[in-house]
């Protein structure tokens, strides 16, 4: 499930699902949809960083502002989704963001993850960012592929925590 405003963030999730759809069945969902968890094995969730952290509605329309081209992701984006649902228990997931790649630029991802434990959720390995160039990307140079990789590492973490259980 991914929330990206300029496209980024999408062209990861559809990179880490590409990784893991050679081990596993993968559905892609915008955020915005507000995608439902039920009957899945694992999550994996991606936002843009705004601000430091997650985006609000400010961000997002602040996003909007500069040129977005999913002006319709500007009212639901992870934090909400996250906020709609009140127990994750158990689940399995992963945590990605993109960002500008500067010192003190914050990670959506970690915020994401800290909630995502409260929430009951098991992670499966660390956050991961992204990088992008500037604000409106596009991503960096090899992103593709190193979220390719990450998404099989999160679907090799998802088939090793099934068979410890």
């Amino acid at each position: 499930m991914y929330e990206s405003m300029f496209g980024n963030t999408e062209a990861v999730a559809r990179a880490v699902a590409d990784g893991m759809a050679r081990h596993a069945e993968v559905t892609i969902a915008d955020i915005g949809a507000m995608p439902m968890v039920s009957g899945m094995d694992v999550i994996v969730v991606g936002g843009p960083t705004h601000a430091f952290g997650l985006s609000r509605p400010a961000t997002r329309q602040d996003a909007v502002r500069q040129g977005a081209t999913r002006r319709d992701a500007a009212t639901v984006g992870l934090r909400e989704w996250m906020d709609a649902s009140a127990d994750l228990h158990g689940v399995a997931a992963a945590v990605f963001d993109t960002k500008v790649d500067k010192p003190f630029s914050g990670s959506a991802a970690r915020k994401a993850e800290r909630r995502l434990r409260r929430l009951g959720c098991r992670l499966l390995v660390p956050s991961e960012s992204f990088h992008v160039v500037g604000t409106p990307g596009p991503l960096a140079d090899g992103e593709r592929e190193r979220a390719r990789r990450w998404g099989e590492a999160v679907a090799a973490a998802a088939v090793a925590a099934a068979q410890r259980t």
